[in-house]
């Protein structure tokens, strides 16, 4: 098995080109570096902070001053940035209602540095990374009951602010276990196994606080391994690092790094590991209905995924690497081979869908998050179509968005700010964007037959894929609009939902299509008790929905959010579709819509085409004029064939499985 760590430092090129379809440059000479830290070095700034009990870092007596980014970095005219803090300033102290510098931003940009050094050797990243390494270390609490979890905020003068306004969770922030607990983690990890040979001294400290995080992780997650709450009634672990698989697949990125530099020995970091990762595993879903295999973020949650920081099963390939236990691999191959390209067909990387794309507002530490998962699954797991998928995730940067723009630029390292659901560029450039920018950079430079195809095929030609029809559109039934569309564990879909009550019907338009489609209706499913519905297009029976959950348990709503998937199709020339509620009141938010064979088609100098299927179909791929090299892969990324298309061919799509044509 090949160490996934080398794929997620940025620093293994892609093999056996001839294999992937990715079509290297024809230049002679190598493509100029995506990487540029110059917006990222202009976001960082010096402070020394005043003595503080419990705080205090690597040779502090000797090197007072600590190196950190800025949060956020506003637009000013001329293509200029402002960088500015987050919350309201107080002009009369220069302290902001949450400070200037927080550890989220501090850990990350850390990760970014050690990364470039180790890819091109450069001092100067080295430098920074020292620095920032040493920032991240004061921010973590050294004595008594918080030992080893982390303060979030700093003031511009150095003084923490670990009750910020508002107020974080936990609070104060070094009160528990945290994201920000977690990103230290990651940091501590990665930056050991980068100066372990280079400075042995330093990565000597950096282990013993990883260990002391280690510890607090021990004493505050890890002693309930083995046990599970209940979420709607299902069973879900609950050692994770605030209940969250996407906080603790960061804290694995980390203790994945740290284990491989210390292979053979056996340590609290690798027990951990192994317990971090289980806990990640078991929040895999199946492939044949929502959320079509993605590895769900969030305990508290069965209706919830998000794209930013949803590396678990970028995690999930590295620990399965270092661990050697491949068992850990399936539910990151189903996220990364069924669910990614649902998700590239349907619209990108969403920030988030509660459980339709409630929220698509569309940010780098999204599509990071995506890229850097085709990755490190693509490697570990040797399937080379994951590659494919990464070539089209990354050309998210380049112009494949809802602005149909690039939103990083390489020129000055500027990752704007994210891409608003209407197709509008937020301009201004802060840490977390910059940051998540620039790792997805290293990683195609890293790959540099991927980074040619991302920039050279990145304007969406044509999209068909997953949508969402709002219920409150029908016919019949009556329209209920909550006080607010968060349910505590999801969204209604458009702030409103459509009742329909036993023995009524009501009628929800959902146009025609070219094929036929698969129709899951999100229906508010109660506890305690069941809702039975029908479904119907005309007067062909779709299927039969008996609704319900378990227990709330650990969630914060009596009920949830779920998609069903209808046994039926619903054809082309169908219209719109019928349900009768026959127990109960049915409470519906939305249909989400599938085709059977969605398609993302992607141009420039070149072609690409993505086709993924909800079940087994025969689809035509190709364009008129056009010869095509066409690799068909299962909903486990598994090549099935690969052959030449002269113009339009048809193929046979493997249910859950994706084709890749490129041109």
């Amino acid at each position: 098995m090949k160490n996934s760590f080398s794929t997620l430092a940025g620093a293994v090129m892609v093999a056996a080109l001839a294999v992937t379809g990715v079509v290297a440059p024809t230049a002679a000479a190598p493509p100029a570096p995506l990487t540029n830290l110059s917006h990222l070095d202009f976001l960082l700034d010096t402070t020394s902070p005043p003595p503080t009990e419990g705080h205090t870092t690597y040779r502090l007596d000797s090197e007072p001053a600590l190196t950190m980014p800025w949060t956020y970095a506003d637009a000013r005219d001329g293509g200029t940035f402002e960088r500015v803090g987050g919350g309201p300033l107080d002009p009369a102290t220069g302290y902001w209602g949450q400070g200037a510098f927080n550890t989220d931003d501090i850990t990350r940009a850390a990760v970014v540095y050690v990364r470039h050094w180790q890819q091109t050797g450069s001092d100067a990243s080295r430098e920074k990374a020292y620095e920032l390494l040493r920032s991240v270390a004061y921010m973590q609490t050294t004595t008594g009951p918080n030992a080893g979890n982390v303060v979030l905020w700093m003031q511009p003068d150095g003084t923490l602010n670990p009750s910020p306004v508002p107020v974080e969770l936990p609070d104060p922030s070094d009160g528990g276990a945290s994201y920000w607990l977690a990103r230290s983690l990651w940091a501590f990890g990665e930056g050991y196994a980068a100066f372990k040979k280079a400075d042995p001294a330093f990565a000597s400290f950096l282990s013993d606080r990883l260990q002391l995080g280690v510890a607090a992780l021990d004493r505050q997650v890890l002693g309930k391994y083995g046990q599970f709450e209940i979420a709607d009634g299902k069973r879900v672990p609950a050692w994770l690092i605030v209940n969250g698989a996407d906080a603790s697949s960061e804290a694995v990125l980390g203790l994945s790094a740290y284990v491989e530099a210390n292979r053979g020995h056996s340590s609290a970091a690798r027990t951990a590991l192994s317990k971090l990762a289980r806990g990640i595993a078991l929040m895999g879903t199946p492939t044949d209905s929502w959320p079509y295999g993605a590895v769900l973020p969030w305990a508290e949650s069965r209706s919830m995924w998000h794209a930013w920081a949803s590396q678990m099963p970028a995690a999930l390939a590295a620990s399965s690497a270092v661990l050697r236990d491949r068992s850990l691999l399936k539910p990151a191959l189903a996220d990364t081979a069924s669910f990614t390209p649902t998700l590239l067909t349907a619209s990108g990387p969403d920030n988030g869908w509660y459980p339709t794309p409630t929220e698509q507002v569309q940010i780098a530490y999204g599509a990071d998050s995506r890229l850097q998962s085709l990755l490190a699954v693509a490697d570990v797991a040797d399937r080379p179509g994951l590659e494919q998928l990464a070539a089209i995730e990354g050309a998210w940067y380049f112009g494949m968005n809802r602005a149909n723009e690039p939103v990083y630029n390489p020129a000055t390292g500027v990752t704007y700010d994210g891409v608003q659901a209407d197709g509008s560029i937020n301009r201004n450039s802060g840490a977390e964007s910059t940051i998540h920018g620039l790792l997805s950079m290293l990683a195609l430079d890293a790959h540099p037959a991927i980074a040619a195809r991302a920039q050279a095929v990145s304007t969406v030609s044509s999209r068909d894929g997953l949508t969402v029809v709002q219920a409150e559109t029908a016919t019949g039934g009556t329209v209920v609009t909550p006080s607010s569309s968060w349910t505590g564990e999801s969204s209604w879909g458009g702030g409103s939902y459509l009742q329909v009550t036993r023995g009524e019907t009501a009628t929800i338009p959902v146009g025609t299509a070219d094929g036929a489609r698969v129709i899951e209706p999100v229906i508010y499913e109660p506890y305690p008790g069941k809702v039975v519905s029908t479904w119907w297009a005309g007067r062909q029976r779709l299927g039969t929905l008996r609704s319900g959950v378990g227990a709330p348990g650990i969630t914060e709503a009596d009920g949830a959010l779920v998609p069903s998937r209808l046994s039926s199709t619903l054809s082309g020339s169908r219209s719109s579709v019928s349900v009768v509620a026959k127990k109960g009141t049915v409470d519906i938010d939305a249909l989400i819509v599938r085709p059977v064979v969605s398609r993302l088609v992607l141009t420039g100098s070149g072609r690409t085409e993505l086709v993924n299927s909800a079940a087994r179909a025969r689809t035509d791929v190709g364009a008129a004029g056009v010869r095509s090299t066409v690799r068909i892969y299962d909903s486990r990324g598994s090549l099935v064939s690969q052959r030449t298309v002269r113009g339009v061919g048809s193929i046979v799509l493997p249910a859950g499985g994706f084709a890749v044509v490129t041109s």
